[in-house]
């Protein structure tokens, strides 16, 4: 099997989907690999790193896999191979046409939001890994954008008290934007939809912020489902009281494949101290926030709202090492012997995240009653 790596090309993505260390893993169970030039050089891997771990440095379209970060353009599409297989980002609940696209070039297409969230295939679960990215990152920013501290201070001109911080929503990314505002010294509190999350609130030292609806929005596979409008218009009442208490909102909330839900409205807004933060991960889908604008920090009512994109291309470097080591998870199953291309379409893994290209497991044997020649 060769597996090709492109450059990304879509604008301010510098994550690359293979880096050295994991290329090595790869080149161990008898893959090659190809990369183009100048493809890791936004995560600060440079050519010559990847020629230290025996990867070539060429045209990787040929490739019988082809592994990026990004959903590919048509024109990328167009350079796939027909037969082979491409391994990535692909937003199949948004993006149908793509995946068409993807399907008409006879092109097996695995979605990485797609892999089950199942115990055997938490190591190539590329959602978590970069939600772990955009969480923390989501609290340095809070710090940055607030005009004050957030621990308490002793000091010689009196104590300064902590930051009061809300996170909205306790999947991966808001238990790692809990755990670095908690490492920063604020005083914190979290509220999910989701009652089985508490333990997990609490264990990081933040207080589970409990509102007057009662309500468990659990979901398939971990996620939480869609709120009724009944449970939307009673949790954003409760929600408009709540977030004017706090210094620093974060919200993280998203159901896949459908809008970000809203969280905190214009008036909760308004109702909130001047000065205040709100940092909302949801950007890409619509924002959680009624005054956020995707891609932008803006100030309305005194409150700075910072609604920021693609947060992973910010730490390109970790972010690629972790998406890498997803990917290889996800390739070894492809892996034969001596390195051949086999895909075992009976795999639990390989079927849910295949989105185009898929094909049927074999039929069992049926059994018989007939002796063994």
């Amino acid at each position: 099997m060769k597996l090709g790596v492109p450059k990304e090309t879509r604008d301010g993505e510098t994550r690359v989907a293979i880096v050295p260390e994991a290329a090595k893993r790869l080149a161990s169970k008898g893959v090659e690999i190809v990369v183009e030039s100048g493809a890791g050089e936004g995560s600060d891997v440079l050519d010559a790193a990847y020629e230290e771990a025996g990867v070539a440095i060429g045209d990787p379209w040929s490739a019988d896999v082809v592994a990026k970060v990004q959903r590919p353009t048509q024109q990328e599409i167009g350079r796939l191979k027909r037969g082979g297989v491409y391994v990535g980002f692909l937003a199949p609940l948004t993006d149908p046409d793509g995946i068409e696209a993807l399907e008409d070039a006879g092109v097996a297409a695995f979605a990485m939001e797609s892999i089950p969230r199942t115990t055997r295939a938490q190591s190539m679960d590329a959602l978590s890994s970069q939600a772990t990215v955009s969480g923390y990152r989501a609290g340095l920013i809070a710090s940055q954008e607030l005009g004050r501290f957030m621990p308490m201070l002793t000091t010689a001109a009196g104590t300064v008290k902590p930051a009061k911080v809300l996170v909205m929503g306790a999947g991966v990314a808001g238990l790692q934007a809990i755990a670095t505002v908690k490492r920063l010294g604020a005083q914190v509190s979290a509220f999910d939809v989701r009652s089985a999350v508490k333990e997990q609130i609490e264990s990081l030292g933040a207080k589970f912020l409990e509102l007057d609806f009662e309500s468990d929005a659990e979901g398939e596979g971990g996620y939480a489902r869609e709120l009724t409008p009944e449970e939307q218009k009673a949790q954003q009442a409760a929600l408009n009281e709540a977030v004017k208490n706090f210094d620093v909102v974060i919200t993280t909330a998203l159901v896949p494949g459908r809008p970000a839900p809203q969280l905190v409205s214009a008036d909760a807004v308004r109702g909130m101290e001047p000065g205040s933060v709100i940092v909302d991960l949801a950007g890409e889908a619509g924002g959680n926030c009624e005054l956020s604008e995707p891609g932008q920090t803006v100030v309305k009512d005194d409150v700075t709202i910072a609604a920021p994109l693609n947060l992973p291309a910010t730490m390109a470097q970790h972010a690629s090492q972790l998406y890498a080591r997803n990917v290889v998870a996800l390739v070894e199953l492809m892996v034969g012997e001596e390195g051949a291309l086999e895909i075992d379409w009976s795999d639990d893994i390989l079927q849910g995240a295949c989105v185009a290209g898929r094909q049927d497991a074999p039929a069992e044997p049926e059994a018989t009653e007939e002796a063994p020649a």
